[in-house]
This record gives C-alpha cells, structure tokens and sequence, in this order.
C-alpha cells in the first residue's frame, strides 16, 4: 500500500489523466476517488491544483470528443451500442434523448453527474449535428465542474483523506486487497442492478414477422411507438399511435382490454417498450407484448414505414 501511495504522489497527474479517459469512454472504473485522493495531495503542495484539473478535463474532452466522432459518423447505431455495454440501467437511449431534445448542448454542462448520461450524451450531440464548437465548449465547462468538484473535495477533506491513506498503508497488502474489494463491490452492485432491471423487462415478446402477418390479415393490434420525438422523425410503423416524453407515465388510449397491443421503440432489449407494457398490464390489458427488436428489427425485415 506505500508503494501504492508513493505511485499516487509521482505519478498522480498519469493517474488521473489514464482514469478519467478510461472511465469516461465507458469501462466502470470511477475517477472520483482519484481525483479526491490527488486533490488531497494537491492541498498539501505535492501538485498544482489548476494543473491537476487541466489535465482531468483534458483527458474527459478527449472521450468525449471520441464519442461525439462516433455518433456524427456511425449515428443512433453508436449510442445503442453504448446501451447495451452500460452497466447503468437507466441509461436507455431514450432518457438521454429526452434531456437533450429539452437543453440541448447546455445539457452537457451537468452530463457527468447523472449515471449512464455523458457518454450517450456526447454520441447524441454528434449524432444531431451539435456544432463542434458548441460541443466543445460546453463540455469542457461541464468536465470542468465535474472535476474540479472532486479535486475541491479532496482539498476540502484532506486532513481525513490522509489519515485514511495512512491506516490503508498500516495494512499492508491488506488494504489494497481492501481497495481491490471495494472496486469489486462497485462493478458487480452496477452489474446486479443491469441484470435485475433486464429480468424486470422479461415477458412475451412479438415478431416483426407476426406482427406483419397479423396486418396482413387484417387483425391489425393497437401499436405503440414509444420512441423520442427525434425518432418518431424517421417514421413507424404504419398505424402506430405515437407517445411523446411527456405522455410516458400518464398516457391513455381508447383499445378495448381485451385487444391485443404491441408496443415498440429503438431502444436495445426493447426496454422503452417492455416498460410501457408493464404500466398497460396494470392497467388491466391482458394482451400486450412488445416489439422484439423494435422498429429497426422492422425496417431490417424490409417492411414499410409511415413517414
């Protein structure tokens, strides 16, 4: 653990820039106790504090900007990918969708603080067309408050910082196996919420093809796209009803109970669309299914859209 530590004091500002772009291109390895244990030693003279926040905003614009690359070239494909590697199970394509159709660009300036967000966020900026310089800019703000929390908090609390790396140097090998533990914890609580959020959404699904073959015989089901307003732009499914942000927690239709609804989105293990059905079968509607693969499984199958 002294190793550690000396490690921390020599190579603190590698430490911080290799974590913070490691963390913000996706891997589940949290900065903040590095940039509080940094800013803590900062406080005591071992490291320029302004340089120590430089180095944390430039090594998050540089995953960002990464991100953002992505999303202008490769589009939505980029930030479902992002969806289905997330361990945050909130970070639905749709929820980020959401808070930047309402800020735009400004909404990057607290991306960093809100779980699953800052990734899909850069993407979707991309994916928009945000204008670099926009991009840039409000990121960079918004990497700035981000880090420059954490360093003000490790120099806040330094004098408890110290003594905690002091009683973990006390241990020996056995506060990094502690330290080890702790970041195990971490991932696999983050995993656990994934898996138990997924095993929420499980229930019988429909087929783009049993869906066409149920038009085609004139036994059309109510359909629910559930998709952002951004999306609902790129057309659905012929028939569908459309709910906007808004209307996701209170919306209501006129289909009898009994009648079979088919719900869909864009969003990876039809999770939009899953948790739309769950709120109409408590509402007492006994055939709801969603879409597996949603509206791209449906356009994939080369079946018409609405435009």
């Amino acid at each position: 653990m002294e190793t550690l530590y000396h490690l921390i004091e020599q190579y603190g500002l590698l430490l911080v820039f290799v974590n913070v772009l490691v963390e913000q291109l996706g891997a589940p390895v949290p900065a903040y106790p590095t940039l509080i244990i940094t800013g803590a030693m900062a406080q005591g003279g071992r490291y320029p504090a302004a340089l120590l926040l430089v180095v944390a905003v430039v090594a998050a614009l540089i995953a960002d900007f990464t991100w953002y690359l992505a999303g202008r070239r490769y589009g939505r494909r980029v930030m479902a990918q992002l969806c289905r590697i997330s361990l945050s199970p909130d970070s639905c394509v749709r929820q980020t969708e959401s808070i930047y159709l309402r800020w735009g660009a400004r909404s990057l300036l607290v991306a960093k603080f809100i779980p699953g967000f800052a990734s899909i966020a850069s993407a979707l900026a991309g994916t928009m067309g945000t204008r670099r310089s926009s991009f840039l800019l409000y990121d960079a703000v918004g990497s700035a408050l981000w880090a420059g929390l954490g360093i003000f908090l490790g120099s806040l609390f330094s004098s408890a910082v110290d003594d905690l790396l002091d009683v973990l140097g006390q241990l020996g090998h056995y506060g990094m196996m502690l330290v080890a533990v702790a970041l195990a914890i971490f991932v696999a609580n983050k995993w656990w919420q994934r898996r138990r959020f997924r095993r929420s959404l499980e229930m019988a699904r429909i087929t783009v093809d049993e869906l066409s073959n149920l038009l085609d015989q004139g036994m059309a089901p109510t359909i629910i796209d559930v998709r952002s307003p951004l999306s609902q732009q790129g057309g659905r499914i012929p028939g569908a009803l459309t709910i906007s942000n808004q209307e996701i927690q209170t919306f209501a239709f006129d289909g009898p109970v009994e009648g079979e609804v088919v719900v869909y989105c864009a969003c990876p293990n039809e999770a939009s669309a899953a948790m739309v059905a769950r709120q109409l079968m408590r509402r007492g509607y006994t055939k709801v299914r969603p879409l597996t693969g949603g509206i791209d499984a449906w356009v994939a199958a080369g079946y018409a859209i609405d435009v």
